[in-house]
């Protein structure tokens, strides 16, 4: 472990490991507890199914909104925007959308163990 402080600048993100489409993820920080890093989406777009198994996600909006479909049917929606904190619970089928005009980007962190995403073909699949 290292008592300096560690800094990854923006543009040297590398994207993420385990995509999902219509989001593009890249990360800062991560080790065998955490995740940490930003997730984009364009405007009017929507992501594909997909499940945190075993971590829950803390998010930042800094631009557009971030709009999480879940539920049975996809039917529970929950929006957050600019400045808004949203937590999604490790285990909730859901995908990402942005109903705004301007890209979304979200400062994302994630908690837990095991696989970081897992791509599911809808609401309803089995994880």
């Amino acid at each position: 472990m290292s008592n300096v402080p560690s800094v990854v600048r923006t543009g040297s993100l590398p994207p993420a490991a385990g995509s999902t489409e219509g989001i593009q993820r890249f990360t800062a920080f991560e080790d065998d507890a955490s995740w940490v890093g930003t997730a984009r989406t364009a405007a009017g777009s929507i992501s594909g199914w997909h499940v945190h198994p075993g971590h829950d996600t803390y998010a930042l909006v800094l631009s557009g909104t971030l709009r999480i479909e879940s539920g049975t049917g996809g039917r529970t929606v929950t929006d957050a925007e600019p400045g808004d904190f949203m937590k999604i619970p490790k285990g909730l089928t859901h995908r990402e959308g942005n109903p705004s005009d301007v890209e979304a980007d979200i400062v994302v962190i994630r908690v837990g163990t095991g696989p970081l995403v897992v791509n599911l073909d809808g609401p309803d699949a089995p994880a």
